[in-house]
């Protein structure tokens, strides 16, 4: 079956289901009708026992049995057969009747242990007949020695049999048309309800064919195949978006790449030039181009780690209980370092979060580089921590209002910012890693001039109680 294809198993099992149903009903009803037919059969033999001349009726069979009694072919009339049945097994075949085996249930009824019992049970020429056997209690004075005597009333099964024959073969060719015509049905139905899946596979096999992710499947209606087609459609779009961020961000990284490595390249073929030449370069010259070249290898070595850091954007980060205050210290020094002709100020309230520290540390520290990047000299960072919410102004230019929907995008930088050193990841890794730990984060212009840069971290003002220690009797074991 898992070999079939998806129609010819929904054929299968529909044509299964509905030939299962109608066999059902068919041997339901075969023995309902065997049911009653056997039922009307029984009524007829009861309607046989003679009411008022039990005596006269009986004498006549016991008569016939005598040896020296005249063939008598008048009675019973019809098919039906009569005898008398002796509690020891013996039995007096009415004139003109079959004569039908004797089996226990007769006996008993003989013995008056039963008063009737109905059952079928067969001659002695092996014909199938239905007997009712019924206790004698009242027998002519000619016979008076004969007790426990039952009359058993027979009649043959062959007009039953033969009806529930007939009845068989019609429901056999009805179950035949039903599951034919099911299967059929099972055929168009599986044909049409797979159609959207058809459809949903021949864009697929697209897809995978052309790689064109701008395909969509038509959504209609609102069942399973229509939430498959649209979660399809969500899934491609998603993939071409990521597709496309993927090849700008090659793009991105192409392009500022470029630059470095075209000053590197040319102070490079300098050198080389004056070493070939022999003509040497001016020591003043020298030690400017050595600097710019080691200034362009810092640059390179900044943007390839932005880049590896963007290039795990779906990974999941070791989430730890960090201080805040204490990695917003800790980048404080490094930013001390890299501004020294600026006052830096700083009031940091205790708050702990959860998220992964490294990259906590390094969204504080971009932070507070970009706020030294665009201080003036000799001018004032502020820095405050207070309930989870760290601020970092400058009072620098600030960033122009149609600038500020930009300023998290990788490899944005404003116009007034290009000829100054960086990547344009800085604020995207911020963005990042804030989000990744539940928070948000926030440029605007500060009230007065500069820029303000605001951070928000859940958390909490103390850190977590530290779980209780083992007694010493389990240290060393695991829990």
């Amino acid at each position: 079956m898992r070999r079939l294809p998806l129609r010819s198993r929904l054929t299968i099992l529909t044509a299964a289901a509905v030939a299962v149903a109608v066999a059902l009903v068919a041997l339901a009803c075969w023995f309902i009708t065997r049911d009653q037919l056997i039922r009307q059969v029984d009524a007829t033999l009861r309607d046989q026992v003679p009411s008022g001349g039990t005596t006269a009726y009986v004498n006549t069979i016991l008569r016939n049995c005598q040896p020296d009694a005249p063939s008598r072919s008048d009675l019973p009339p019809g098919l039906t057969s009569v005898q008398v049945v002796e509690a020891g097994g013996s039995r007096c075949v009415g004139p003109n009747s079959a004569a039908v085996k004797v089996q226990g249930t007769d006996t008993r009824v003989a013995k008056g242990e039963l008063e009737s019992a109905t059952h079928n049970a067969r001659t002695d020429s092996g014909q199938s007949v239905r007997v009712y056997t019924v206790q004698l209690v009242n027998v002519g004075p000619n016979f008076s020695s004969r007790t426990n005597l039952a009359l058993s009333i027979s009649r043959p099964l062959s007009e039953t049999d033969h009806t529930l024959d007939q009845l068989a073969w019609v429901l056999l060719a009805v179950a035949g048309v039903g599951v034919v015509g099911a299967a059929s049905a099972g055929l168009w139905i599986a044909r049409a309800g797979l159609r959207p899946v058809d459809r949903l596979t021949e864009t697929v096999e697209h897809i995978a064919r052309t790689e064109d992710l701008n395909v969509s499947i038509p959504v209609e209606g609102e069942d399973e195949i229509a939430r498959l087609s649209a979660s399809f459609n969500a899934m491609t779009s998603a993939l071409a978006s990521s597709r496309d961020r993927q090849q700008q961000l090659i793009a991105d990284a192409g392009h500022e790449l470029r630059t470095p490595l075209t000053s590197l390249r040319t102070n490079i073929e300098l050198l080389e030039r004056s070493e070939a030449t022999g003509r040497a370069i001016p020591p003043e010259d020298r030690r400017a181009l050595l600097a710019s070249v080691k200034a362009q290898m810092t640059e390179l070595a900044a943007l390839i780690g932005d880049l590896q850091e963007l290039s795990r954007p779906d990974a999941v980060p070791t989430l730890e209980v960090v201080a805040l205050h204490a990695s917003a210290e800790t980048a404080l020094e490094r930013a001390r370092l890299r501004g020294p002709d600026l006052k830096i100020t700083a009031e940091l309230a205790p708050w702990y979060v959860r998220t992964e520290p490294a990259a906590l540390e390094r969204a504080i520290v971009n932070l507070l580089d970009n706020a030294v990047k665009f201080s003036p000299p000799g001018g004032e960072i502020e820095v405050r921590l207070r309930d989870g919410q760290l601020t970092v102004r400058d009072h620098g230019p600030g960033i122009p209002e149609e600038e500020l929907p930009h300023v998290f995008e990788r490899f944005w930088r404003s116009p007034s910012a290009r000829s100054l050193p960086g990547s344009g990841l800085g604020l995207s890794i911020v963005a990042r890693t804030v989000q990744q730990s539940g928070g948000e984060v926030t440029l605007s212009r500060a009230p007065g001039g500069g820029t303000l840069a605001t951070l928000r971290l859940p958390g909490a003002p103390t850190p977590p109680p530290e779980p209780p220690e083992a007694p010493a009797e389990y240290q060393g074991f695991d829990a």
